[in-house]
């Protein structure tokens, strides 16, 4: 089963997440990570985006949505929301509201932030909403992981959060890879349960 790890990246950060998130979903048998991005976007735009990606992973198209057994869901925080490109993207999935693609699958969502009081958690919170309007399950970190009571940067159990430091390089902590596997394998196994 495909889980889908969707998300925007600017600087590296979120990616880099995206990544051990990945690692937790290959580590549950019979599940793996398909891992997409979107590209950004500009209030005036004379240059269409290439179709593919010059590095990384491809661009999300709608069918990785609907092909997914379970999603999770990655942006940096602007403002204590969501970054424009993943909002961009999620406000053209109407036509999967429609047809209830989407409901009953689970999901979960991480963000990095520039600063420790970035808004990491409202970030999280605003990227359940849509999730939640079509219908999917949210899957969350619970405190049985220890690293969750631990961490002095990010990590909260609403999802994954990652202290990256104004310029976007500071690295994750050990607690904070070591919450993303886990929240990968959660929500892998959850896709897998709710599909049998």
């Amino acid at each position: 089963m495909d889980i889908l790890v969707l998300y925007y990246s600017r600087n590296g950060a979120v990616r880099r997440i995206a990544e051990h998130i990945a690692t937790g979903i290959d580590a549950v048998p019979g599940a793996q990570a398909r891992m997409r991005t979107v590209p950004p976007v500009a209030p005036l735009t004379e240059v269409a985006a290439p179709p593919v990606p010059p590095q990384g992973s491809p661009y999300a198209e709608l069918r990785d949505l609907e092909e997914c057994g379970g999603l999770a869901l990655g942006s940096p925080t602007r403002f204590g929301n969501m970054a424009a490109p993943l909002k961009h993207f999620l406000d053209g999935t109407s036509g999967l509201w429609l047809s209830g693609a989407l409901a009953g699958k689970p999901a979960a969502v991480f963000t990095s932030t520039a600063s420790l009081h970035g808004g990491q958690e409202t970030t999280l919170l605003s990227m359940m909403l849509p999730l939640l309007h079509h219908g999917m399950l949210i899957v969350g970190v619970p405190y049985t992981e220890p690293d969750l009571m631990t961490t002095a940067s990010g990590g909260s159990p609403y999802g994954i959060s990652h202290f990256a430091r104004a310029d976007g390089t500071g690295p994750a902590t050990d607690e904070e890879k070591r919450l993303a596997i886990a929240l990968g394998k959660r929500l892998a196994a959850a896709a897998l349960r709710l599909a049998a």
